[in-house]
């Protein structure tokens, strides 16, 4: 694994997407849909997301090993209970459904991009490494 590939922190790279999307949301062509109505859809899309990144969690705190995204060589075991019996990357999943729950917010069909171009960096700069090094682990 290239130490380099994995340097930033998904939830930092999420972060940035999401201040991003915010930035151009309002240059952007949108509906006009009340703020209210946008909240009203983009609230339950939000609390799957949060719901999705917790349970990950959830699962690596009971299988006692590390969260920490930043060093998946440390990881203990390989977690296959629990969401993980359904997403190979329920964190990652949870941050991708966050960011389109903030898209709906905003009120830009554009900036849904904003979620495409986060799985396609986490793809390729997180889950990858991570892969390689749990592949060298177990």
């Amino acid at each position: 694994m290239s130490a380099l590939e994995n340097r930033v922190p998904p939830l930092l790279v999420a972060g940035l997407i999401a201040l991003l999307m915010g930035l151009s949301g309002p240059r952007l062509p949108g509906t006009e849909m009340a703020w209210t109505a946008r909240l009203t859809f983009a609230l339950p899309v939000l609390l799957l997301g949060l719901g999705v990144c917790f349970a990950g969690v959830l699962s690596f705190h009971r299988a006692r090993t590390t969260v920490n995204p930043m060093q998946p060589q440390q990881a203990s075991v390989l977690v296959e209970s629990g969401i993980y019996q359904y997403s190979r990357n329920p964190m990652y999943l949870g941050f991708a459904i966050i960011l389109a729950a903030w898209a709906l917010a905003l009120g830009s069909p554009l900036t849904l991009l904003g979620v495409v171009a986060f799985v396609l960096y986490m793809n390729r700069f997180q889950i990858a490494p991570e892969e390689w090094a749990l592949e060298a682990l177990f």
